[in-house]
This record gives C-alpha cells, sequence and structure tokens, in this order.
C-alpha cells in the first residue's frame, strides 16, 4: 500500500481501526461490518483501496510494525552502553506489558491465525521478525559477540518467550525474567 505520508485521512481512519479490531479480537473475530462500523468508512471505499481483508488487515499490521520497530528501538535505545541496550530491550517490553491494552504480539497473533505462509498476514508477521532479528544483531555487532547472529537469534527467542509468557500465564515480570536469562548469556 501508500507511504504513510501518501495515506488519506480515511485511509487513516479505516486502518487505524483495523489494527486496533483485530489486536484486541483476532483477525477472524473481526468481521467487515465491525471495521465499516468502527472506522467509520463505507465497505465500498474500503474495496476502493485494498482487494479484500487480508490484504486491509496485512496493511494494518505493516503500519503497525513500523510504529512498534520505532518505539522498541527508541525505548531500548536510551541505555549508555551496548550491553546496557540488548538488555534495555527487557525494560521496554516490561513498560510495554503493563500497558492496559497489551494483548501479546500482534504478529504472533496473526500468525497463528493464518494457515499459509505465503499469505501477505503472514508475510508481514515474518518481516516484523526478521527487522527484529536485524535490530538485536546490530546491537550484538556493537557489544562485540563473538556470533551477533546467534545472539541475536537467542535474544528473539527470549523477548518472544516473555511476550506469549506474559499473555498466556498473565505474568507482568517475564520481562525481568528473561532479562536474568540474557545477562547470562552476556555474562553480565
Amino acid at each position: 500500500m501508500d507511504d504513510a505520508s501518501e495515506l488519506t485521512e480515511t485511509q487513516k481512519k479505516l486502518l487505524a481501526a483495523t489494527e486496533r479490531l483485530i489486536y484486541a479480537g483476532g483477525i477472524a473475530a473481526t468481521g467487515m461490518d465491525r471495521i465499516v462500523k468502527e472506522s467509520g468508512v463505507a465497505r465500498k471505499t474500503i474495496y476502493r483501496y485494498y482487494r479484500d481483508k487480508d490484504e486491509l488487515v496485512a496493511d494494518a499490521l505493516a503500519k503497525r510494525d513500523v510504529r512498534w520497530m520505532d518505539w522498541f528501538i527508541a525505548a531500548s535505545g536510551k541505555a549508555d552502553t551496548p550491553a546496557g541496550r540488548l538488555l534495555a530491550t527487557f525494560d521496554a517490553l516490561e513498560q510495554w506489558f503493563f500497558t492496559p491494552d497489551f494483548r501479546g504480539c500482534a504478529f504472533i497473533n496473526a500468525a497463528g491465525e493464518i494457515g499459509d505462509p505465503g499469505d501477505p498476514i503472514r508475510e508481514v508477521a515474518k518481516e516484523h521478525k526478521v527487522k527484529l532479528h536485524t535490530y538485536l544483531r546490530q546491537l550484538a555487532e556493537e557489544y562485540g559477540a563473538d556470533d551477533p547472529d546467534e545472539l541475536a537469534s537467542e535474544f528473539l527467542i527470549l523477548i518472544d518467550g516473555a511476550i506469549t509468557v506474559a499473555l498466556v500465564l498473565e505474568k507482568k515480570e517475564a520481562a525481568r525474567e528473561a532479562q536474568k536469562l540474557a545477562r547470562k548469556l552476556l555474562r553480565e
């Protein structure tokens, strides 16, 4: 879809409502009637922008990816040292876990609903995890890890595990527990 700066106000309302609805209740549980009602955008107008619901959901998730990654990078990038920035990823997660609308990772949730790996929604979810891994690899390189790719993969597993535990077990302290394991990986 279009660059965010080129979106019309109608598209912005539509994407915001779609993202909010699918994050709160899931893709399958969010029908087009609900999207129309919540966004205030007519069905005919929606189909002028998007071929189908999957394309709309994929675009809404792509916009969420940009916002989430910007937030995550800014929140974890405040630490003074490379090790501190890696560990601050869990401080950022903890902050997020305690927000009232926390419903886990929108990308894991979406991928779990879509069986076809070639579906545009699954592709957006995969791209998000690749971007997150790339950011973690950058932090691992700055840290001076012997194998930055391996350390980034280990951190990605800790991050996704903490998100899942925080959601499924309602254990908001999962980020702190994951950070303890991360300290062991960094020998901090």
